[in-house]
């Protein structure tokens, strides 16, 4: 079974810590041993494991990724949102965490983030839980 979580942003450019709802995810499946695969179905988003304990981490690497590819750079893509799909690209759309005990295996100052690229938008994550066999 997927779980689909609805997030929502609230800048053009933010991570969003989804670490809570992913563990809610996990303990209403019931698995206590195997792995679990997050994904974002959108190309203007990625999913992240950082830092969680201090925000100025993700202000950081949202800063940099800005100056990799700036929203006003010269870009092909016409929409205005080509940077979004290019630091989309850099981040990545999935991140997979081990299950044990029935929680998420995280390091301690770990979290799961939602990267916003492109919002404010309500953005889809999608969770699959996976037992070991």
């Amino acid at each position: 079974m997927i779980h689909r979580l609805e997030i929502a942003t609230s800048a053009r450019a933010q991570m969003v810590e989804v670490t809570r709802e992913v563990q809610r995810a996990v303990s209403e499946s019931g698995v206590q041993g195997g792995f679990c695969h997050i994904y974002v179905p959108h190309t203007t988003a990625g999913v992240a494991i950082n830092e969680n304990a201090d925000p100025s981490v993700a202000q950081d690497i949202l800063a940099v990724l800005e100056k990799m590819a700036p929203r006003g750079g010269s870009y092909r893509h016409l929409e205005g949102n080509a940077d979004s799909h290019v630091k989309a690209s850099i981040v990545g759309s999935s991140e997979t965490v081990l299950i044990e005990g029935g929680r998420l295996v995280l390091g301690t100052w770990q979290g799961l983030f939602l990267c916003e690229f492109d919002g404010p938008r309500r953005r889809r994550l999608l969770v699959k839980v996976v037992e070991a066999a």
